[in-house]
């Protein structure tokens, strides 16, 4: 009886279609993967065929899901149906009118308008669909890194996967090797101290550091760490942005009132944690202060990307005013 649930579950997990749509490229391939791994759960030695939108032939869909002279299942992954060619699209439309047995269907689609008839027929014939939404803002990264500790089942702070995001910034699949690298290394709470323990190097060599020394009125713990980071090779124009977004969730919070964090960062597009850092940071600091502090990081962004002849003068500039503003709101 188990043995039958089992393959219940399979079946349920790879139906005959499955459609994976979205730019986020981790995401996407990770789907894939799991699709595939439950797939040959399933059926061992199915052959698996990938087509290529670029290299398409016309027909050649159709020729790989006919039944072989040996007989066998079959998965066909076709990537990139956001830039099929009409007959690609066309013979997909094809298939779906008459879907063969024993062949499982992956498309893999970008995002866009090309392909849609396809993408209407996958949906309307009950594919699976796996999202692979965009993942760009600080919330997006934290929550992404969040999920990837729940997914190990290990329990991480709001203050570790902060530093975590701070410290590997943009690129999510390093984001996601850093929170595995974390689980197998590590036992027990991922803290704070544990992800500084690993990388804590890169967080003071980031914006972020020189930011919260800034925002804190640390005149010179700021411009030690802005002077570490340009020595180890940062460029001036990301620790300008991460001054800005920083000076610019102050002010998000400061408007929006009282309420739960929880409610708040729904409302202003922000993590949890973001909106009680902020809490904790707004102390002393005035509505000018912060207007002030933020025309100050405006015209440093502007030296920065070349409207200036010193970028590293401009941003010790934009700090100071900003370590200014916080201690005459602290007098």
């Amino acid at each position: 009886m188990g043995a039958v649930s089992d393959l219940v579950e399979v079946q349920r997990r790879v139906p005959p279609l499955v459609l994976i749509t979205g730019p986020e490229q981790v995401l996407a391939e990770r789907g894939l993967a799991e699709v595939l791994e439950a797939v040959r759960e399933r059926t061992p030695d199915v052959e698996v065929i990938r087509l290529y939108a670029a290299a398409y032939q016309p027909g050649e869909l159709m020729v790989h899901a006919s039944p072989s002279l040996f007989g066998g299942d079959k998965a066909v992954v076709v990537h990139d149906l956001d830039e099929a060619t009409d007959e690609l699209q066309q013979d997909l439309l094809d298939y779906l009118a008459s879907p063969p047995e024993d062949v499982t269907l992956v498309v893999v689609h970008k995002g866009g308008n090309r392909g849609k008839k396809v993408l209407d027929t996958l949906k309307k014939a009950r594919a699976r669909v796996i999202d692979a939404p965009a993942i760009k803002s600080d919330r997006d990264k934290a929550d992404f890194a969040m999920n990837e500790f729940r997914r190990a089942r290990r329990r991480a702070t709001g203050e570790a996967v902060q530093a975590l995001v701070d410290a590997i910034g943009k690129d999510l699949r390093e984001l996601a090797s850093a929170c595995h690298q974390l689980v197998a290394d590590t036992t027990g709470t991922i803290d704070e101290q544990v992800v500084l323990t690993y990388h804590g190097g890169k967080v003071e060599a980031t914006g972020f550091k020189v930011a919260d020394a800034a925002v804190a009125g640390d005149a010179g713990e700021a411009l030690r760490l802005l002077r570490h980071a340009i020595a180890v090779g940062v460029d001036p124009v990301p620790i300008v942005a991460v001054l800005a977004q920083q000076i610019r969730q102050l002010i998000r919070v400061g408007s929006a009132g009282r309420g739960r964090s929880a409610d708040l960062a729904r409302d202003l597009g922000m993590a949890p944690w973001q909106v009680d850092k902020a809490r904790r940071s707004l102390g002393g600091w005035t509505a000018e202060g912060l207007a002030r502090s933020l025309r100050a990081v405006a015209a440093a962004d502007f030296e920065v990307k070349g409207g200036g002849r010193d970028p590293v003068y401009a941003v010790e500039r934009a700090v100071l005013t900003i370590t200014r503003e916080k201690a005459a709101g602290d007098g």
